[in-house]
Order: C-alpha cells, then structure tokens, then sequence
C-alpha cells in the first residue's frame, strides 16, 4: 500500500510531525539523509502507526501515492534547496513539496516560481508549538498554491491543534504567505519574551523578591488577563529548584540570549515596510546586547549608574498593567505589519484568521487571542488594534501604572528597553502632532528634500543659503 504523504529529516520536528501524522491513521513514508536515523526512528516509534521507512530518495518517492505529497524538515537556508534539487528529477507533474521549517519568505516565494517552472506544486507552511506541538498539535500556517493545500488539508487540520472546534490551521495565502506569517509570530514571540524577562528582572532588582516569589506572582497573573503559555511556562521556570545548588535554576543560567534569525527578519521587513515595529526590534537589539557578556562584566566595573533599590508601593501590580498594555502594543504592531505586507504582496490575508490559528498549539498563545480575532470580525479593516474599543480602554486604564513603571526603572538604572518602547510608540502613535516637521525642515536645509504645509497644496523647498524665500518645487 502506497504511503499518503511523506516527511524527510527525521530531527526532533521532523521526527514528531511524523509522529503526530501516523497516530491520525495516515499512512506515512519516513526518510533521512543518513540512514543510521532513519533506523533509529523505526525502533523507537514504528509500532505508533503506519510507517514505510525509506534508506535512499529514490525509495521515498517510490514509496508515495501520487500526486505525491512531500514534508521537508530541515534546516532552514541551503539544506532545503538541496533537498528540492534532489527531490525534482524523481517527481512528477502536479507533485506537491511543502516546506514546514522555518525559511524566510522571500526563499518561499523563490522556490514557488522554481518549483512551477518544474511543473511541481510549491508550499510553505510555519509550524509553531516547539517539539511538543509538533507531537501533540501545532498551530499551523500554510502557505502556497490553493490547490496543493485541498490535497493536504485533512492530513494538516487532524494534526493541529484544537481550540473551541476549531483547528488551528488554516490556509493563508499564496508564495511566502505562510512562512511570512510565522515570521511575524516568531517576532511577537521575541517582544513578548523580552517583556516578561523586563518584569522579572524589575520584580528581582527593584522589588527585592527571589524566583520562587517571583514565580508565584507569574502563576497568579496566569490565572486574569496576562493568562498565556509565555506566562504559564515562566512560573514553571522560576520555580525550577537546581539539582547541584538547591537553589532556582534561573540564577545559573548565563545571561546570555540566542536567537536563530526570525526576528532579526521581522524587524529589518518591517523596516523596508515603513512599519514602525519599536516592541519587537527592541527584543532583537536586547539579545544582541546579552551576547556582548566580557563587554558588559567590563562596563559593570567601569559605568556608573544608581544601585537599584526599594520599589515603590504598588509595585507589583504595577508591573503587571506595564507588561500587559506592552503587550497589547506587540500583537498590535505585528498584525499592522501583516496588514502592510498583505497589501504590499497581494496576499489578501484574514488577520482575524491568524489570531484564530494563534490561539492554540503556537508559542504566542494567549488568552487575548480572542479579543483580537473578535476585534477583526467586527473591524476588519481597522488600521491599528489600539483604535478597537476594548483595546483602547485596556491601555488607558493602564497608563498611569505603565508609566510609573518606566519612570521607576529609568531612576533606578534598569534597562526596559521593550517596556519603554512600548510606551513611546503608544505616545507617539495617538499625538495629533508630532516632531517630525522639524525634521523635514531640517532635512529641507542640507538636502532639498522639500516639506508639505499645512495651509496649502503642493510640496516646497525654502532657498536656505541664498535669498530664504521659499518656492514651489511640484510644478
């Protein structure tokens, strides 16, 4: 019997996304580049499910019902050209390749048009939820041709995760939309594990309190508005005691942040969007920053700044409004960039449709997901999240508490760079009027870049170094 689909690269994801696919009853063919895994994948879990384990390419495809249907899971970049290059010669018309890592979406869009000049069908689908998702049900956002995705539909829908009926899982657009999509997920990811670790870090340095404490103040804000995995999983966190020391984990963990590039992608997009993404750029410079570890133990010794010390009154409580109007601010400043990227690619993407597919499985998970998606079935072209009434009452009512935040910490010489981004950008946003027109008179003098008034049509430039009269530069 001829397998239903098939999944090559057999890492952990891999691994668990076949895993997952089988326990539905879906026959499945398995393949990895190096057999000795593929082996090891069979005694492990092929009595799970109805698996055909394929040592070379040429089995694997062998091995598929046709119009064949092919998961790649590997390493973002080269590998999965590679994988494609040797997959082509071996498929034939209409044959499907998806794409489930997490490559960047111009790469998608670029293998798309590769793909169609090869008479294959081309998709690229974010998978979000970490190795446990991918066992027990992703949050899943496929991309590509709409006819590739009807083939795989059932198979991606029985295996994603399930909220209130509903699986997260649904298809996005065309080319890069999916990859796109979980690119802008990844990125919130980073805004919204910056903030938390901002707040820790006030709760421990200003408040005065251990990780223990700090872990119960985390479980109790998991149970109102902040209720989200992010949070859920800090408590647990913080909450780790250390085999060796006996103390909290967190206190031997290098303070020092990796990161694999999705954000950095978000953040440079948004800027060739003209998106002003403050929250999630914040995050990628404040893991930039950790990595700088001998510079910062210098500058420790050598820098002055105030020693933190006692909080104010209220300051727990505080925190808690600060990280969840910041919040708001992320998730709002993601989906604007969607909004721009689906108008500026066609895509036509259903915004309320993410915050849906988001609400379980992925690791942005959180309860404020359904205000969001209520928010776009009710305003569906609204511009900006902050502009929906509940959001804009969430935030107002949080403001007072938010800025006391940034003021204590500014006083007491504790970075937030998300926290205070944040604030700015909500400052920014909601001025009638802002700075920027001496910024365009100043651009005017050096540069002749011209500058629109306010009391009449047309663009003009003022004749700084001769006679200072001004004229109109637009006809």
């Amino acid at each position: 019997m001829s397998s239903r689909i098939g999944v090559t690269g057999l890492a952990v994801m891999g691994a668990n996304l076949a895993r997952n696919i089988a326990r539905r009853g879906v026959p499945i063919a398995v393949h990895n580049r190096t057999t000795a895994k593929t082996r090891e994948f069979m005694e492990a879990y092929g009595s799970e499910g109805e698996f055909t384990a394929a040592e070379t390419t040429e089995e694997f495809v062998a091995a598929l019902e046709k119009p064949r249907r092919i998961i790649v899971m590997v390493k973002a970049g080269k590998p999965v050209d590679a994988v494609i290059s040797e997959l082509t010669p071996l498929l034939d018309e209409g044959d499907i390749i998806i794409d489930a890592g997490n490559s960047h979406f111009p790469d998608t869009k670029r293998r798309t048009e590769e793909c169609a000049a090869n008479g294959l069908r081309f998709m690229g689908i974010g998978v979000s939820g970490g190795e446990e998702g991918a066992l027990l049900g992703p949050s899943i956002m496929p991309g590509g041709d709409p006819s590739a995705y009807a083939e795989v539909e059932e198979v991606l829908t029985s295996i994603a995760a399930v909220v209130d009926g509903t699986p997260c899982c649904v298809h996005v657009g065309p080319d890069g939309a999916g990859h796109y999509v979980k690119m802008v997920h990844n990125g919130i990811e980073y805004a919204d594990i910056q903030l938390i670790a901002e707040a820790y870090d006030l709760l421990t340095h200003v408040g005065g309190l251990d990780a223990p404490a700090i872990a119960k103040i985390f479980e109790e804000w998991n149970t109102g508005d902040l209720e989200s995995f992010l949070i859920e999983i800090t408590a647990k966190v913080l909450g780790k005691t250390d085999e060796r020391t006996g103390g909290p984990l967190v206190d031997v963990i290098v303070d020092q942040a990796e990161q694999k590039g999705t954000g950095t992608w978000t953040a440079v997009d948004a800027l060739g969007l003209g998106v002003p993404l403050t929250g999630i750029t914040e995050a990628v410079f404040a893991r930039g920053l950790s990595a700088l570890r001998d510079e910062r133990r210098a500058a420790a010794a050598t820098l002055a700044g105030p020693v933190p010390g006692e909080g104010p009154d209220g300051l727990v409580d505080d925190i808690r409004q600060a990280l969840y109007a910041s919040k708001v601010v992320a998730y709002a400043q993601g989906f604007a960039q969607m909004r721009a990227a689906s108008l500026a690619n066609g895509w036509d993407l259903d915004l309320g449709a993410m915050a849906t597919i988001w609400r379980g499985g992925c690791i942005i998970r959180a309860q404020f997901l359904n205000r969001i998606r209520d928010a776009y079935a009710e305003h569906p072209d609204i511009d900006n999240l902050l502009m929906v009434p509940y959001f804009t009452e969430a935030v107002a009512n949080a403001q007072d508490a938010w800025r006391r935040v940034v003021v204590t910490a500014t006083q007491q010489g504790v970075a937030i760079p998300a926290f205070a981004s944040s604030l700015s950008y909500y400052d920014g946003y909601r001025r009638e009027r802002g700075p920027a027109n001496l910024i365009q008179g100043l651009r005017d003098y050096f540069g002749a870049h011209t500058y629109l008034r306010t009391d009449a049509e047309g663009k003009f430039h003022t004749r700084w170094g001769q006679d200072g009269s001004e004229v109109r530069t637009d006809g």
